[in-house]
């Protein structure tokens, strides 16, 4: 019987392939397995899990972060940072790239989804690049690598998701994130710099005729606002005043705050932001209620025992294993989201980790990097086809998957410093 959980494992990810719909297909397929080789008693044990499940308070994050990311977006925060940053820095080369970079990071930050944050700067930040005669490659590139700094720079909704599957806590999991985070936005930067020195028209000036003083001052009550509010979630979780679902819900009542201050917060802005949440929310749910199913039947099945025993003893090297599983979620993440990853392989694949006696935050930042990885790679990357939906026809896909590639190799770069240098994120 324990041969057959493999099975299930594979029936899942074809059909997940197919284009089922992954909730539907993990709790069926699961089901069905059960019920022939384990029979309906032990489906006794689900209502249990499931309840487990809806109220998990760690969960309770997702939502309330969700909803703190949609309200800073419908509020038009990052589209008045962009300007005043683009008014006060666009007078020398390259200075709407690193505006660009700059507030794609932040919106990352406050939002932690990898769609709205592409689809937003898409909107708000190529048009005005490409109307100051950009290069497509650099402007397309920079965009898609700020959107997808959100599955990594805290509060992000993978590392809850993560923290949730890999039983570790999330506040260890935002703090050995920052240094990764803070690599690859320093990366991004350099590569940015250095082609302005060897090809400065690829990135001209934007001549802008408002006083600097003025936007100065713009620039600092735009910035400041959002960035004291991701400080304050962000503070609350490392020093322990608050876990991470209670500064969750700090964030969401600051996001309304800061959209009141801006006389954005009406009946209709909150409705978009709920319908939006709402949507998010139940998606990750619905997914995670069939991942229960999944995981108990794999589990009662032996599948976790009879995976970690056939991998221990044919893969002597950790190592070696680790480097597997990493290959085998890049690719995965071509064709199916980061939230059906986590919650079909992670629980498959953490037993063997523990039994490696790996240290899983380092584990999860490593599977969160290289998520973001998988999301910016073309052909099948997710970020790319999320951009491409924005972005006129004058823009080929040719030229955007040329743009990304520098900006993916700092990428690659910055994962390989962190499995290389475990103590990055362990100190």
């Amino acid at each position: 019987m324990e041969e057959y959980a493999l099975l299930l494992f594979g029936v899942i990810f074809v059909l997940i392939l197919s284009g089922y719909p992954v909730a539907l297909v993990l709790g069926g397929v699961s089901t069905l397995f059960g019920l022939f080789f384990l029979g309906l008693d032990f489906f006794l044990l689900l209502p249990s899990r499931m309840m487990g499940v809806v109220s998990n308070y760690v969960l309770l994050a997702v939502p309330l972060f969700v909803f703190m990311g949609v309200a800073l977006e419908k509020s038009g925060l990052a589209q008045r940072l962009l300007e005043n940053m683009a008014s006060l820095f666009g007078k020398t080369s390259g200075g709407l790239a690193i505006s660009t970079l700059l507030v794609g990071t932040l919106l990352a930050a406050s939002t932690g989804i990898v769609g709205a944050t592409v689809i937003t700067m898409g909107l708000i930040s190529l048009p005005a690049m490409m109307q100051n005669n950009y290069d497509v490659k650099i402007a397309t590139g920079t965009i898609l690598s700020a959107g997808t700094l959100g599955q990594i720079i805290p509060p992000s909704i993978v590392l809850v998701l993560l923290g949730s599957q890999m039983n570790i806590s999330v506040g260890d999991l935002f703090a050995g994130a920052i240094i990764p985070s803070v690599l690859l936005v320093t990366g991004y930067i350099i590569y940015i710099l250095c082609r302005i020195k060897f090809t400065p028209r690829a990135m001209p000036p934007v001549l802008k005729e408002n006083a600097e003083n003025n936007r100065v001052k713009d620039l600092i009550t735009s910035l400041f606002a959002p960035l004291m509010l991701i400080v304050l979630v962000l503070g609350t979780i490392f020093t322990g005043v608050a876990s991470p679902t209670e500064a969750a819900g700090i964030g969401a009542l600051g996001a309304l705050v800061l959209a009141g201050f801006r006389g954005k917060l009406n009946k209709g802005m909150l409705q978009k932001v709920v319908h939006e949440t709402a949507h998010v929310t139940s998606m990750v749910f619905f997914i995670l209620l069939g991942a229960t199913t999944f995981a108990l039947v794999f589990r009662g099945m032996g599948g976790d025992r009879y995976l970690t025993e056939l991998v221990v003893s044919n893969i002597s090297s950790p190592a070696l294993f680790l480097f597997i599983v990493m290959i085998v979620l890049f690719i995965a993440g071509f064709f199916i989201d980061f939230i059906e990853i986590i919650f079909i392989f992670v629980p498959v694949i953490a037993p063997v980790m523990v039994a490696y006696d790996f240290n899983m935050v380092w584990v999860a930042v490593l599977l969160a990097l290289n998520l973001q990885t998988s999301f910016l790679t073309p052909p099948f990357g997710f970020a790319l086809f999320y951009l491409r939906g924005v972005a006129p026809d004058s823009i080929s896909t040719r030229q955007m998957y040329a743009g990304v590639i520098p900006f993916l190799i700092i990428q690659l770069i910055v994962l390989a410093i962190v499995a290389f240098c475990p103590g990055l994120i362990l100190m």
